[in-house]
């Protein structure tokens, strides 16, 4: 086990010390995890004491969560970072655990609200994982479904390339990861993932890949 138990008030006192590195460099504190919503109670506390105090923060969620809990997120924080990995609702029970209902029914409450919160930002990150997430079908899939739902009101969607950077948590956990030996992705896979989603009818302009690739050589 890594870590330490903290309150609100102790975590605050903790982060206002990076106040003028937050003004320095326009940015803020992000809630992130595993997935912060889990702790519903603990984020939101945190993000208005913050809000308090002028920071500036975000919100990384995969959107399990409930809608009212994400609606007072959305009233709390400045930037969205939403995840969305899969859109066939089998597959990601497959690969997740759970389906992705509860996710869309959340994505399109979070659209419909975003009218009266023109200040908000909001960007999608979709996770390139190896025959997986980064089929043709899935990002046409999950760019449709982005066009169709946030009409003009979703500032980014970022392809994130695969790594391995989490492999050496599940060696601590004793885990094993089905992609231990997967190399990262060419550019060239890359570039191809991001052709597959500009086809998908969204604005091609908000398709963003991101990540580090394997040199050329490998």
């Amino acid at each position: 086990m890594l870590g330490r138990e903290m309150t609100v008030d102790e975590l605050v006192r903790e982060l206002e010390k990076d106040r003028a590195f937050y003004e320095r460099s326009g940015g803020g504190v992000t809630l992130s995890g595993g997935e912060p919503l889990a702790q519903p109670g603990f984020a939101l506390a945190l993000l208005e004491k913050l809000a308090e105090r002028n920071i500036s923060t975000a919100v990384d969620t995969c959107l399990v969560c409930s809608p009212e809990t994400l609606l007072h997120v959305l009233d709390l924080c400045d930037l969205l970072l939403l995840d969305l990995k899969l859109m066939d609702e089998q597959l990601h029970r497959d690969f997740t655990g759970v389906d992705n209902r509860r996710i869309l029914e959340n994505f399109s409450i979070l659209a419909a609200k975003l009218a009266e919160h023109p200040r908000k930002r909001v960007w999608v990150r979709t996770p390139l994982i190896p025959g997986t997430t980064d089929t043709q079908q899935n990002l046409i899939s999950i760019g449709g479904f982005l066009h169709q739902t946030f009409n003009g009101s979703l500032e980014r969607w970022e392809l994130c390339a695969f790594n391995n950077l989490c492999r050496d948590k599940y060696r601590r956990l004793g885990l094993e990861w089905k992609f231990e030996n997967e190399p990262l992705m060419s550019q060239a896979e890359l570039d191809k993932c991001a052709a597959w989603a500009k086809e998908s009818g969204i604005d091609q302009a908000l398709v963003v890949p991101t990540g580090a690739v394997r040199p050329q050589n490998e």
